[in-house]
């Protein structure tokens, strides 16, 4: 019994280590041809598998070409060649050295339009695409709008029966873009702070800020008690004040609806609760814009420049209003480069007393001799 198992049991060790040593070949063999193949970029690096107890390993290869050349490509900054910069013209789909002039890549994809435009009026024509997006509307210009002329295409009126479909559809589009009170009231406000700009001459940045603050108030939920015009008017006025635009609250009291009394109280409350940090107003500011109103001469600009720098340097503008300061500096500079300012007109174009004005181009003077004296 023990003669006949022996060599069954010999046999099957045998056959075990014979398949081990075959597997154990074939893995050095593998590890060989791994080796003679490390230069070639279509060969994926080794994965290895375990069967029973010995360790297979498995070399996988596939057509790589398309992925490892955009991969060189990629990484390559300058030029083959030479080394030089490479530069992607604007008229061709080519890639091209700076240097040498070699191409290095062709055929590339245009994702520029498919006309041309040799001028502004004609690219603008041309453009199928719309406006960028602005805070200055109400649902920031997604929205579709229909124009007001009654033509198609190709600038022909329309009959009759379009142009009544065309007011029904504009009517439908109106009620379509203000979905619900809150649009209505950001739509409305958005318009005050258009109109109101537009009649001061306020740029299309100030007006954004102003648009921005007044959506931060109606998220807050800072209006209710308080009229449209009245939190448009301060929140136009605090953008202001952020950029720096010289604009005074009487100046806006008289483009707005609301009397300027509601505007410093709802101004104050907006800056409050939304904790805005409003700088303190130069009065420089103000120069420029009262030089063009009464016409003055550019050397007493300079110098009304000159002399309110040198009073808010001594403080004298701290708890006096800045329009009184500008007002006064320009009135003393007249006097010192011999210009003829009249104390009326400086008090029509500043829209401040001419007492006011006696008053404070005294300490502006007597501010400019402290800073000037040695």
């Amino acid at each position: 019994m023990y003669t006949n198992n022996a060599p069954v049991t010999n046999q099957t060790e045998t056959g075990t280590s014979s398949d081990t040593e075959e597997e154990t070949a074939d893995t050095e063999q593998d590890n060989n041809d791994e080796r003679s193949n490390e230069g070639d970029v279509s060969t994926k690096p080794t994965m290895t598998r375990r069967t029973g107890d010995t360790e297979v390993a498995i070399t996988q290869v596939e057509d790589e070409f398309n992925s490892t050349s955009a991969k060189v490509i990629d990484e390559q900054i300058g030029c083959p060649e030479c080394g030089g910069d490479t530069v992607a013209s604007a008229d061709s789909p080519e890639t091209i050295c700076s240097a040498c002039g070699l191409v290095i890549t062709e055929d590339e994809i245009d994702r520029g339009p498919e006309w041309r435009g040799f001028n502004a009026k004609e690219r603008n024509q041309k453009s199928r695409v719309g406006a960028p997006t602005t805070a200055l509307m109400h649902d920031k210009g997604l929205s579709t709008n229909i124009g007001w002329q009654n033509k198609d295409a190709y600038g022909q009126s329309v009959s009759a029966e379009k142009r009544r479909k065309l007011k029904r559809l504009r009517t439908w589009n109106e009620r379509i873009r203000t979905q619900d009170s809150k649009d209505r009231n950001l739509k409305h406000a958005l318009g005050e702070i258009d109109r109101m700009s537009s009649a001061l001459g306020i740029h299309e940045t100030t007006r954004e800020t102003a648009s921005m603050i007044y959506r931060r108030a109606l998220d807050a939920d800072l209006l209710p008690g308080r009229s449209i015009e009245g939190v448009a008017t301060a929140v136009l006025y605090a953008a202001s004040r952020i950029d720096g635009v010289a604009r005074s609250i009487d100046e806006l009291a008289s483009v707005s609806r609301v009397p300027a009394l509601e505007i410093k109280r709802t101004y104050r409350y907006i800056i409050r609760e939304l904790d805005l940090q409003i700088p303190p107003t130069n009065p420089i500011e103000y120069i420029g814009r009262f030089a063009s109103a009464i016409e003055c001469n550019d050397e007493t600009e300079r110098r009304a420049r000159a002399l309110t720098q040198q009073a808010t340097e001594k403080g004298v503008h701290s708890g006096k209003h800045p329009v009184g300061i500008a007002a006064s500096a320009l009135y003393a500079a007249g006097q010192l480069c011999n210009d003829r300012l009249t104390q009326s007109e400086i008090s029509n174009a500043a829209d401040v007393s001419e007492v006011t004005i006696r008053n404070r181009y005294r300490e502006i003077l007597e501010a400019a001799e402290e800073v000037t004296s040695p």
